[in-house]
Parts: structure tokens; C-alpha cells; sequence
């Protein structure tokens, strides 16, 4: 660490967009950890103003259940005042639940240009395959880009942990078309209330949409899939740039 920080300072902390500085919360010298964090942010203050920055108080699985809410919140108070004047955004993690899944999703969803804009078109999009919900995936990783459903839906969907559930399955099944040397492009779920299909949308995501209507057919689906590919590549090159 002290190398980060000395010979190496400028050329690591220099055009940072993102700091992600993960504690664990059983560490044994938690001034130090502290420490480290705050030359972590006088690097960035020096080298990459308007960087965002995100702290995940990890291994809290490990944490006494009735003590979690107080300890996390002890942290995050004591980072925050660390901090100033910049502001951050704090997470608890484990492995061990759906925590760390989340805290990286909302870390790449801060991280997505003119967010609102492609929320406003996937619930378009929505709406004209009249799906019950339209989640977008980063490709690499599964994680969570945004998700949305037509505006006359009411529906609460009672599983909140779902998006966690279906990139896990995807991941495995990706895994399992790697070893058969077969590259994953697509998938078709059935169920006698609902059909889903996950597809490629873009260079860079894959797109959920879930639907409840059996009179709708899976061709007509796939085929606004496929007609929507041109108009979501187009939106996302202009946010790249």
C-alpha cells in the first residue's frame, strides 16, 4: 500500500472515475484501514477531482445479527466524517446473500450516462411488447444496468432478490456452454403463467423481458427483440461518447 502511494501515486490515482475501497469489518487495526482511506482520497482530491467514490463494510455475515444495523451504521458515520468534503456512498456486504450483487449493481448504475434517458426507453419498449418487466443486463457480468416495467403496471413483484437469482443461473448455464465449446446467445424460459427471454440487445447488454400474456407469441417477441437491437446500439453509442 505505501508503494500505491508513493512511487506509484501519480500513475494509479491520475483519471480515476470510480474508488472502490472495500473494509473488513473484522479487521484488527481499523485506525489503519482508515488511514489508508483517507490517503486513498487525498490522492484522488489531487489527481482525479469528481471522482465517485464507494465503500463496501464487508463480511458482515460474520457481524452478531442484532449488532449489524448499529456497527454499519458506527462505520459508515465514521467515513462520512472522513470524507469530507467529499461525498460518498456506503454498502454491507457478504458473499454469503444477495448484498454484494446489489452493491455492485448500484455501483454500475451510478456509473451508466443519462440513466433516466434509457429507463424512459426500455419503459417504451416495455410497453409496446406489452411485457409485465424489462430488466438489462451488463453482458459480462450480469449485473443489474436498469430495470423497468410498462406504466400501467401495478404489479409488485414479491420476490426482491430475483435479478440476483436469474444472473446466477445465467452465469452457471454460460459456464456450462464454455465447457461443451458453445458460445451462450440466448435463452427461453416457459412457464404456465409467464414466459421470459433473455437475449443479446446490445454489444454490451443482454435484455430480460418477461411476459404474461399466453396469446402473445414467443416469434413476435423475439422479433421486437431483434428490432430494437438498432435503436438501443444508437442510444448507447451517444452516451459513450
Amino acid at each position: 500500500m505505501e508503494n500505491y502511494f508513493t512511487s506509484q501515486r501519480d500513475h494509479i490515482f491520475r483519471n480515476v472515475e470510480v474508488l472502490i475501497y472495500v473494509f473488513d469489518v473484522e479487521s484488527r487495526d481499523i485506525e489503519k484501514d482508515l488511514q489508508y482511506y483517507q490517503t486513498c482520497l487525498e490522492a484522488m482530491a489531487a489527481n482525479s477531482q469528481g471522482a465517485k467514490v464507494f465503500t463496501l463494510i464487508h463480511k458482515m455475515d460474520l457481524v452478531q445479527e442484532d449488532l449489524r444495523d448499529q456497527i454499519f451504521a458506527e462505520r459508515v458515520q465514521e467515513l462520512r466524517a472522513r470524507s469530507h468534503p467529499m461525498q460518498i456512498e456506503a454498502f454491507r456486504t457478504s458473499i454469503w446473500d444477495e448484498t454484494l450483487y446489489q452493491a455492485w449493481s448500484s455501483i454500475v448504475y451510478t456509473l451508466v450516462p443519462n440513466v433516466s434517458l434509457l429507463e424512459t426507453h426500455l419503459g417504451r419498449f416495455a410497453s409496446l411488447c406489452e411485457a409485465e418487466e424489462v430488466v438489462l443486463f451488463e453482458r459480462t457480468t450480469f449485473l443489474v444496468i436498469s430495470h423497468t416495467a410498462p406504466p400501467d403496471s401495478h404489479r409488485r413483484h414479491p420476490d426482491l432478490h430475483r435479478f440476483e437469482k436469474i444472473s446466477n443461473i445465467i452465469k452457471q448455464f454460460k459456464q456450462s456452454c464454455t465447457k461443451s465449446q458453445v458460445q451462450f446467445k440466448s435463452m427461453e424460459f416457459r412457464h404456465p403463467t409467464f414466459t421470459a427471454f433473455v437475449d443479446v440487445l446490445t454489444p454490451n447488454t443482454y435484455v430480460l423481458l418477461v411476459m404474461a400474456d399466453p396469446s402473445i407469441q414467443s416469434a413476435a417477441t423475439l422479433m421486437n427483440i431483434r428490432m430494437a437491437r438498432a435503436h438501443f446500439e444508437k442510444l448507447e453509442a451517444n452516451q459513450l461518447r
